[in-house]
């Protein structure tokens, strides 16, 4: 018969840790931009669309365990020299949060967050594009992890070169 895994126990006291948790209270789109370029000039697209996204993420604690993080999504379509529309929007997410580290916090929030909310802006995208006259663009998905060490490294590289020389 196997034995039941057990919690461990935290350094500091008998009791028992607590894994983290994490609730979405609600998701909104705080700030949107659709403009269709291509209908303002009376153009159709000549080739399949290119598209650029840039994807930025945004925290902020509200007050005790309640945070807001928010993902700032651009999408610019072009056909050749052509835009063809530009999207702006940010997506954010109220979440309760427990049982997770100070010094982990950061990353918790820029990483696992926008992981929960990530699918339905997804949709979102979808329905906006396909609304707005093309295809639905739907996006890939987005590793939050990778994104959040490039976000680190290019932070240190910013730091090395600011850094007093001798």
């Amino acid at each position: 018969m196997a034995e039941e895994a057990k919690p461990a126990a935290t350094a500091n006291s008998g009791e028992a840790q607590q894994p983290p948790k994490l609730k979405v209270l609600s998701q909104y789109i705080r700030d949107m931009s659709f403009e269709n370029i291509a209908a303002q000039k009376s153009k159709s697209p000549a080739s399949q669309p290119a598209f650029n996204v840039q994807v930025g993420l945004d925290a902020q604690k509200k007050d005790g365990k309640h945070f807001e993080v928010v993902i700032k999504l651009q999408v610019t379509a072009t056909s050749g020299e052509d835009k063809l529309f530009i999207l702006e929007i940010d997506y954010a997410g109220l979440f309760e949060i427990d049982n997770v580290a100070e010094q982990q916090m950061h990353a918790f929030l820029l990483i696992e967050c926008p992981r929960q909310i990530f699918p339905y802006l997804r949709r979102i995208v979808s329905d906006i594009t396909h609304d707005g006259g093309f295809p639905p663009l739907n996006l890939d998905s987005i590793d939050f992890l990778q994104l959040y060490r490039q976000e680190l490294q290019r932070r240190a590289q910013e730091e090395a070169k600011s850094a007093p020389k001798n």
